[in-house]
């Protein structure tokens, strides 16, 4: 009979078995943080993909671009890839025709505000693209908890109101509803702890890149300001 019971109760403190006994609110609950947990991990998936590849071809497009010795030539053939530093090559290029090529005078400082302020303007729509996923992590990162914690309030409550009704305070009676309410903010923390991870994570990865993007456009910028000072 003991080895019965206690296969019994073990079995009825099962996830499975915790889930199909909260109620609808707590199960609800749960299966907001099981989703919200799914969405995460294919944001941290995908982003961790997306960010490596967007980094490796960046550098290459870089390495392809200083060993290139016509600029115009350059911008008609890989110059047009859809990476991001591709955009900031084709911002400064595309400013450089529209400054240097109509005819007028040289505005020199001028010209070299606007190619800044062009390739400034195209890595941080980069940056805000490669980013726009993050606040979802940063989101369920810092709610999922009290999500859980939410669920755990109201199944301790539920809980306590049978245990009342029953008029019965044994570990038999307390235990599963104590435990399907605990089961919540375990999945809130099983939510949480790797979004809030990959957040700082892939918000390093952001940042590296955003760093990598700043430094080519200075230094581009730099390319066209000598050419600039051989105009005229």
């Amino acid at each position: 009979m003991d080895g019965i019971s206690l296969t019994t109760t073990t079995s009825a403190l099962s996830p499975v078995a915790l889930f199909l006994q909260a109620d609808i609110v707590v199960k609800c609950v749960m299966i907001g943080l099981l989703l919200a947990s799914v969405a995460t991990w294919a944001i941290i998936i995908g982003n961790g993909l997306r960010l490596g590849s967007v980094l490796s071809k960046s550098k290459a497009f870089e390495a392809d671009f200083w060993k290139s010795e016509d600029i115009d030539r350059f911008y008609d053939g890989p110059g047009r890839k859809d990476i991001p530093s591709a955009k900031i090559f084709t911002a400064g290029v595309l400013e450089w025709r529209r400054s240097v090529r109509d005819g007028k005078p040289i505005d020199r400082d001028g010209t070299r505000a606007r190619l800044a302020t062009a390739m400034a303007s195209a890595a941080a729509n980069e940056i805000d693209r490669l980013s726009e996923r993050l606040n979802l992590l940063a989101t369920i990162g810092s709610v999922a908890p009290f999500v859980g914690l939410f669920g755990t309030v109201w199944g301790i409550m539920r809980s306590f109101t049978d245990i009342g009704a029953s008029q019965n305070t044994s570990l038999a009676v307390v235990a599963p509803g104590i435990a399907e309410a605990l089961f919540a903010t375990a999945i809130g923390l099983f939510a949480a702890i790797p979004a809030v991870i990959a957040y700082n994570r892939l918000l390093h990865k952001v940042s590296q890149i955003e760093s990598h993007l700043h430094r080519f456009g200075d230094l581009f910028h730099m390319t066209l300001s000598r050419e600039l000072e051989r105009q005229g």
